[in-house]
């Protein structure tokens, strides 16, 4: 259905908040202990190892230079063998470790995505598709969950460093006390280092419309089938210069929000400089200082500058990207969570009475015009009911509105008296079945892009070839080599290319796939065909509908073509949000309204 551009407000903007980023991060680690226990607790164990022979390497420097000073070969060959030491456990536990993170990391990264899939199938309507806000959202964490395996990764690292900074730590305080105030220097590092992927994530999010219409823009300029229009009109200059805008709006607020960045940063670090070169004369000009100190303060200390700087990075990273990544993530399970049915009751067997309407309004997320007004309507068990009008009058929000892809702003729909909101969400959808103009190219075999509208009977292939025929597919999957065994879509080895209305009968297979199903929705499943094509296919359907009906059905056929749905048993026509008219064909005609009008004028189109 084509309707018009939504009018914002600014509701529009008001997004629920992101969770806290530590506690998100506490429910991301908690995932990945439950997914992979024994490699995370293992990688962890080593990571902590892996600082202690970092931290001696100071210690042995110290033996060696007191060794050397004194002459005395035991603190020297102790130096020397704990320098050895230390190198190869580094060496073990570091290629040990790296291999053990990255076998995690794969595991994780395959256990994120289909969790992120998994939550996303569970958002139970599609409100988060009509805001942009959500898409923003949704589109850096698509970005993002490729990398939660990494904030595993980033984690034990920062575990490492801090394991380092507290090993070293003890070190200098036993040489005095007052070197602790290192650390001190250190801090104005660490909040930065907290701040700024804040700010630089912000900025990111606040110009991510433009970086979409920029991705929407060259895949536009880049792939075939816009690529016709494109050089027919000759807009390829147009586009590359709106793709330009839209990439220079998106990068300079970024690249100016680093900048600022960048200079505190900068200054955070010369502070710390400043603070170590101190520390370092101070310890050198003390009375009675041993050059075996001074080489421990200055190995310890150079040390500490390492650790802090890698800690400082790892730290940008962690609340930048990784930790980011894991408030969406959380944020997602919230949103799954809130969108989820809350109705407990069981779907009927069969249809009595039918599907009322009373007075249900609708208007889309963000918007403040209704789709939907007023609208009373009854629904006839076991009827045949086709919904007309203009482009723009509501029809396909109606069947979604069935679907429970959303739930009306005013109103209630019924179903055999008993509110569509308080029946299960699965159970009801479970009853359901339909096709829409806007279908899915699911790029399967053919018997199993067919076969998905009925997960049950998928392999059943007489099911399978019922549906086709039904459909009226059957020329469409004779002219394929392998029948139903065809892969389809030309992107694979095997696959081939069929048109769009070949597509589309293949999308109206699936929808007759499921069986008995208490209301069948077909919301323009044949836009792409001619008229006479859809008028045979919905003639063979309706006498089908009316023949196979032991459950009540409701079938409900939405065209913008008057001509064809003139053997339903009820018209419903929908103008200007509202219920126009409500009757048979010839009711219809005989009242002389708006049907009538319209229909006469579609006839002399075609005559």
């Amino acid at each position: 259905m084509s309707r018009s551009e939504p009018t914002a407000t600014t509701a529009e903007q008001e997004l629920e908040p992101m969770p806290a980023g530590w506690p998100s991060m506490l429910r991301i680690v908690r995932h990945g202990y439950r997914a992979e226990p024994k490699l995370l607790s293992a990688s962890l164990a080593m990571t902590v190892l892996e600082a202690l022979p970092d931290v001696l390497v100071a210690v042995w420097l110290a033996l060696i230079t007191r060794g050397i000073v004194n002459h005395d070969r035991d603190d020297l060959l102790l130096g020397a063998l704990g320098l050895a030491a230390s190198a190869t456990a580094t060496w073990a536990l570091q290629v040990t470790l790296g291999r053990t993170k990255r076998r995690l990391g794969d595991r994780l990264n395959i256990y994120f995505q289909g969790y992120v899939a998994t939550l996303q199938a569970k958002v139970a309507t599609l409100e988060h598709h009509e805001r942009p806000g959500y898409l923003d959202r949704i589109a850096v964490l698509r970005t993002g969950v490729f990398a939660l395996d990494h904030l595993f990764a980033s984690i034990f690292t920062m575990v490492g460093w801090f394991v380092r900074l507290a090993f070293v730590s003890v070190l200098l305080a036993t040489i005095h006390p007052a070197l602790l105030l290192l650390l001190l220097a250190a801090l104005p590092l660490l909040v930065v280092a907290t701040w700024r992927p804040k700010v630089e994530k912000a900025a990111e999010e606040a110009v991510a419309p433009h970086g979409r219409l920029g991705r929407h823009l060259f895949l536009l300029g880049t792939s075939a089938g816009p690529g016709k229009e494109i050089r027919v009109t000759g807009n390829q200059d147009d586009l590359r210069a709106r793709r330009r805008r839209a990439w220079e709006s998106w990068f300079a607020p970024q690249r100016a929000a680093s900048l600022v960045t960048a200079a505190w940063l900068a200054l955070t670090w010369a502070i710390f400089g400043v603070a170590f070169v101190v520390a370092v004369a101070w310890i050198a000009h003390r009375p009675g200082v041993t050059a075996a100190s001074i080489v421990l303060v200055l190995a310890a200390g150079s040390r500490l500058t390492a650790y802090v700087g890698s800690a400082v990075g790892e730290l940008g990273f962690l609340r930048g990207i990784w930790l980011d990544s894991a408030k969406r993530l959380a944020w997602l399970e919230d949103f799954a969570q809130s969108t989820a049915g809350t109705g407990t009751q069981a779907p009927p067997d069969r249809l009595t009475d039918g599907i009322r309407f009373d007075g249900v309004g609708f208007a889309y997320p963000g918007t403040t015009r209704r789709v939907l007004d007023g609208v009373d309507l009854h629904l006839p068990a076991g009827s045949v009911v086709a919904v007309v009008g203009e482009n723009g009058a509501g029809k396909s929000t109606l069947v979604k509105l069935l679907a429970r892809m959303y739930e009306p702003t005013a109103g209630r729909i019924t179903v055999d008296g008993t509110d569509l909101s308080a029946l299960d969400l699965r159970g009801w959808r479970e009853r359901i079945s339909g096709a829409f103009q806007d279908f899915a190219r699911l790029e399967f075999r053919a018997h199993t892009t067919v076969g998905l509208g009925d997960l049950p009977r998928l392999d059943d292939r007489p099911a399978v070839a019922a549906a086709v025929e039904r459909a009226g597919a059957t020329p469409v999957v004779d002219q394929l080599a392998g029948g139903l065994e065809t892969q389809l879509g030309p992107s694979w080895d095997d696959g081939v290319d069929v048109s769009f209305g070949q597509w589309q009968k293949l999308a109206l297979a699936r929808g007759y796939m499921r069986h008995e199903p208490l209301l069948l929705m077909l919301d323009e499943p044949t836009a792409a065909l001619d008229a006479e094509t859809e008028h045979a296919i919905f003639e063979q359907f309706t006498a089908g509908a009316r023949s196979e009906n032991d459950t009540g059905r409701v079938t409900i056929l939405v065209s913008h073509r008057f001509s064809t749905v003139r053997m339903a048993d009820l018209i419903v026509v929908l103008d200007g949000s509202r219920v126009a008219e409500v009757g048979s064909h010839e009711a219809l005609m005989a009242r002389g309204g708006l049907y009538a009008e319209l229909y006469t004028i579609q006839a002399g189109a075609y005559a």
